[in-house]
C-alpha cells in the first residue's frame, strides 16, 4: 500500500509542555512541608484532644535525639500505622511492633509508622514519669529532686531507632547515587535522538528506535533536582527536531498520535476522579505523578491538543485549590494555637514576678502553674518553625518557677525530717527485697534504691547511722544470697565442662568405622544431654566438638566411597563384551552433562537469590546442593575412567 507523505510544515506537538506543568503547581511545597510537619503523621490539627500529649512526647523524643531532621523521599503509597491501633498497644508491644517494622517493610516507607510509634511510646513514657513525681511529691518528697527510674522500652527504641536511621541514610545515600547514573543514562538518551536526525537507516528502523529511546527515557528513574528543568528542556527540544527533521511514515505517525490521545485522555480521567476525592494531600502527591506521565507522553493530533490540556488543567486546578485550601486552614490553625501559648507563657512568667514568702504562697502559685499547664495539653501545635522556640520559653518559665521554689524549700526546717521519712520508706523497700528469687529484677530495683538513697539529703546525726545500717543490712542480706546461689551454678557448669571434655577424647580415640553414623548419632545425643559449660570456654569447645563430628563424617563417606568403587569395579570386570561397556559409560556420561547442567542452574540461581532479601538461609540451601552434585559428578567421572581403562586392557 502505497504511504502518504508526512507534510514537515504541519505543526507538531511538543512531548509535554513545560510551561503548562508549571503552572499547575501552585501550591509552595516549602511551606506544605512546614505546615505538615507541625502535625504528627500529617494528622488534622482540629484533632485537639490528645494535641498536647502528642506534642510533648514528641519533642521528649526529639530531647532524646530521635528527631529526623532530613524529609526521606516518598516511595509510591506511604506505609503508616493507625493511631487506634497503637492506642492500645504498651510500650513493650510498641518497641516489638517497630522492631518487626525495621525487619519485615523496606525503610523508605516507615516514616509515617516510626513518628507514629515515637509519639505513642513517649506518650506513655511521660505518663509514667508523671506518676512517678506524682507518687513521689504526695509521699512528701521535694518535686526539685525527683528523678524517673531508668526505661527499659525506651533504651530499647533508642537502639532500634539508631538502627532505622542508618538504614535510612544508606537508602538516601543509594538513591542519590543511582540519580546521579539516571542523569548519565538520559544525557546518553539526548546524544542518540541527535543522531537520529542524521541517520542512514530506513524510516521504520529510525522510528522503532526513536520509541525504544522514549521508552528507556520514561524507564529511566529520578535525576538530581537542580537537573530536572535543563535536561527535560533538551530532551524535549530534541524530540521535536526529530518530528521536524525526520520523514516518518503517515501510518506510524498517525498510530503513534492515536496512541498518545488515549493515554492523556486517561490521564485526564484519573485527574477529575482526584479532584473529588476526600484524601486532599494524597490527591495532591497521585496529581504530581500524572503530571509526570503527562510530560512523559508524546504528542496527539493537533486538533486534540489544546481540548486535552484545558481538560487536565482544569481538574488540576481545582486539586491545586483544595490543596491550597487545606493547608491555608491548617496554618491559621497553628497560628492560633501558638497565640494562645504566647498567652500562656505570659501568665507563667507572671508567676515568677509574684512575691512568695510561705509555703502557703508556693502551693497556690504551684496550683495555678499546674492548671497552666492542663490548659497547655489542650492546645495542638503551633507552626513548626514557631513551635520549639515556644515551648522552650514555656519550659524555661517553669523551671525557674520550680528552681526558685526548690531555692526556698532547701531553707525550710523540716527538710532533714523529710529526708529522714525519705530514706525510712527506701528502707522498707530494701528489705521487701532482701528475700526475692526474681535475682535480675531484684539486682535492678535495689541498685535504682541505691541510686535513689544516694540523692536523698541528709538527716540528722542521731538517725543518720542507724538508717543507714538498716539500709545496709537489707541489701547485703540479697546479694549474699544471690553470691550464694550463682556460686552453685557456677560449680554445676563447670562439672558439664569436664564432662564435655571427656566426652572429645573419647570421641577422638573411637574407631567410626566400627559403629558407623548410627555411633555419630549417639555421641551428639549424649553431648546435647550435658548443660551450659562456663561462658568463656563455650565457643572453643563448641569449635573442637563440630571438627571432631565433621572429621568423623570425612572419614564414613570415604570409606563409603571405596567400597561403592569397588562394587562397581567388579561389576565392570564381569561385562561381556565391549558393547556392554560402551552402553555402561555412554549412561554414565549423559548422566555427567546432565549434571553439569544442573549445577550451571543452580549457580545462576544464586545470583538471582542474592538480589532478594532474607534470602541467606535459601542461598546456603542451593549451595549444599551445588556441593553434593560435584561429589556426585565427580563419582560418576572415576567411574568413567574406571569403564575406560577396562577398554583399554580389552582391546590389548
Amino acid at each position: 500500500m502505497a504511504t502518504e507523505k508526512t507534510n514537515l510544515a504541519a505543526p507538531i506537538e511538543p512531548v509535554g509542555n513545560v510551561a503548562e506543568d508549571a503552572q499547575m503547581t501552585t501550591v509552595n511545597v516549602a511551606e506544605e512541608a512546614s505546615i505538615e510537619a507541625g502535625s504528627v503523621q500529617n494528622e488534622p490539627v482540629s484533632a485537639m484532644g490528645e494535641a498536647f500529649a502528642d506534642e510533648e512526647a514528641a519533642l521528649a523524643a526529639d530531647e532524646a535525639g530521635l528527631s529526623i531532621e532530613d524529609e526521606m523521599p516518598e516511595e509510591e503509597e506511604g506505609v503508616a500505622v493507625e493511631r487506634d491501633t497503637l492506642s492500645g498497644l504498651n510500650e513493650e508491644e510498641l518497641v516489638e511492633l517497630f522492631a518487626r517494622k525495621i525487619e519485615s517493610e523496606p525503610v523508605q516507607l516507615l516514616r509515617p509508622t516510626v513518628e507514629a510509634i515515637k509519639i505513642a511510646l513517649y506518650k506513655q513514657h511521660r505518663a509514667k514519669v508523671d506518676a512517678e513525681r506524682k507518687a513521689f511529691v504526695e509521699a512528701g518528697g521535694d518535686e526539685a529532686a525527683f528523678t524517673p527510674s531508668e526505661d527499659a522500652a525506651e533504651q530499647r527504641f533508642k537502639e532500634l531507632f539508631a538502627i532505622y536511621r542508618e538504614q535510612r541514610d544508606r537508602y538516601i545515600a543509594q538513591l542519590d547515587a543511582d540519580k546521579e547514573q539516571n542523569l548519565k543514562i538520559k544525557l546518553q538518551i539526548i546524544e542518540e535522538l541527535k543522531e537520529l536526525v542524521n541517520s542512514d537507516e530506513t524510516m521504520n528502523t529510525t522510528f522503532a528506535r526513536f520509541r525504544e529511546l522514549q521508552q528507556q527515557w520514561k524507564d529511566t528513574g529520578l535525576v538530581p533536582q537542580q537537573n530536572v528543568k535543563d535536561l527535560w528542556e533538551t530532551y524535549n527540544l530534541h524530540v521535536e527536531n526529530f518530528y521536524n527533521f525526520i520523514k516518518i511514515n503517515k501510518e506510524l505517525r498517525d498510530l503513534d498520535l492515536k496512541k498518545n490521545y488515549e493515554i492523556k485522555l486517561n490521564l485526564c480521567e484519573q485527574a477529575e476522579a482526584l479532584s473529588i476525592d476526600t484524601q486532599i494531600v494524597e490527591s495532591f502527591r497521585k496529581l504530581q505523578k500524572l503530571h509526570d506521565e503527562w510530560r512523559e507522553t508524546g504528542p496527539v493530533a493537533i486538533e486534540f491538543k489544546e481540548a486535552l490540556w484545558e481538560r487536565f488543567k482544569e481538574a488540576s486546578s481545582r486539586i491545586n485549590k483544595r490543596h491550597q485550601e487545606h493547608f491555608e486552614s491548617l496554618k491559621a490553625e497553628q497560628m492560633k494555637n501558638l497565640a494562645l501559648k504566647q498567652e500562656l507563657c505570659e501568665k507563667t512568667e507572671a508567676l515568677l514576678s509574684q512575691p512568695m514568702l510561705s509555703r502557703k504562697d508556693w502551693n497556690k502559685a504551684s496550683d495555678e502553674l499546674l492548671e497552666i499547664q492542663k490548659v497547655w495539653r489542650t492546645i495542638g501545635f503551633a507552626p513548626k518553625k514557631d513551635n520549639n522556640r515556644i515551648y522552650e520559653r514555656f519550659r524555661t518559665a517553669c523551671d525557674k518557677f520550680f528552681e526558685q521554689k526548690r531555692e526556698y524549700y532547701s531553707g525550710v526546717k523540716d527538710e532533714m525530717e523529710q529526708n529522714l521519712a525519705l530514706k525510712q520508706e527506701l528502707c522498707e523497700l530494701a528489705e521487701s527485697l532482701a528475700m526475692s528469687e526474681d535475682w535480675k529484677h531484684a539486682t535492678d530495683e535495689l541498685i535504682a534504691l541505691q541510686n535513689r538513697w544516694k540523692q536523698v539529703g541528709p538527716v540528722a546525726r542521731r538517725h543518720s547511722d542507724v538508717v543507714w545500717k538498716r539500709f545496709r543490712a537489707a541489701c547485703d542480706k540479697f546479694f549474699e544470697r544471690k553470691s550464694v546461689h550463682f556460686s552453685a551454678i557456677d560449680s554445676e557448669y563447670e562439672q558439664n565442662l569436664q564432662l564435655k571434655r571427656a566426652l572429645l577424647v573419647e570421641m577422638k580415640g573411637a574407631d567410626v568405622k566400627e559403629g558407623g553414623f548410627e555411633a555419630i548419632k549417639e555421641w551428639q545425643r549424649r553431648w546435647s544431654q550435658i548443660g551450659f559449660v562456663p561462658i568463656k570456654h563455650k565457643d572453643a569447645l563448641q569449635k573442637e566438638y563440630k571438627s571432631i563430628v565433621d572429621a568423623m563424617f570425612q572419614t564414613l563417606r570415604s570409606s563409603e566411597h571405596d567400597r561403592s568403587m569397588k562394587r562397581f569395579k567388579e561389576r565392570v570386570s564381569g561385562m561381556k563384551g565391549g558393547n556392554q561397556l560402551r552402553s555402561e559409560r555412554e549412561r554414565l556420561y549423559n548422566k555427567v552433562r546432565q549434571m553439569e547442567q544442573d549445577i550451571a542452574l543452580l549457580e545462576n540461581n544464586i545470583g538471582f537469590f542474592s538480589k532478594s532479601k532474607n534470602s541467606e538461609a535459601l542461598i546456603a540451601d542451593v549451595r549444599e546442593k551445588i556441593e553434593r552434585a560435584k561429589r556426585e559428578m565427580a563419582e560418576l567421572v572415576e567411574k568413567v575412567h574406571l569403564i575406560d581403562a577396562e577398554e583399554a586392557k580389552t582391546e590389548a
